[in-house]
């Protein structure tokens, strides 16, 4: 506490003398309570804190996400190069060639 004022302690009394430390309520580091206390505090985070576990399942849902869409992105480029080869070694040329012949036609018939 701040101010002048006489701190208590655990069981309610008053320090006996200013300079000496307060108790601490769960007593020294390797006691008992303490342990039961770090136990205590590590089943609690098991059981309830899924940060971790939804944290994994995150990185597991993108992980899979980005291989699927990778997947599925190379299939589409896959299509898109055979249509395109296609175009340029079949339909290209036919089109060419069939216009050609309409032209040829509309030349003979007007000249």
């Amino acid at each position: 506490m701040s101010g002048g004022g006489s701190e208590t302690t655990v069981g309610g009394e008053a320090a006996a003398g200013g300079g000496e430390k307060k108790r601490d309520s769960l007593g020294t580091a390797g006691s008992p309570a303490h342990l039961i206390i770090k136990d205590l505090g590590e089943i609690h985070s098991r059981l309830l804190d899924h940060r971790p576990v939804i944290q994994g399942e995150t990185r597991y849902f993108v992980k899979e996400f980005e291989e699927k869409r990778g997947l599925r992105e190379m299939r589409v480029l896959e299509n898109l190069r055979n249509m395109i080869r296609e175009t340029n070694e079949h339909t290209l040329p036919k089109c060419r060639e069939t216009m050609q012949d309409s032209l040829n036609d509309v030349l003979q018939r007007y000249l």
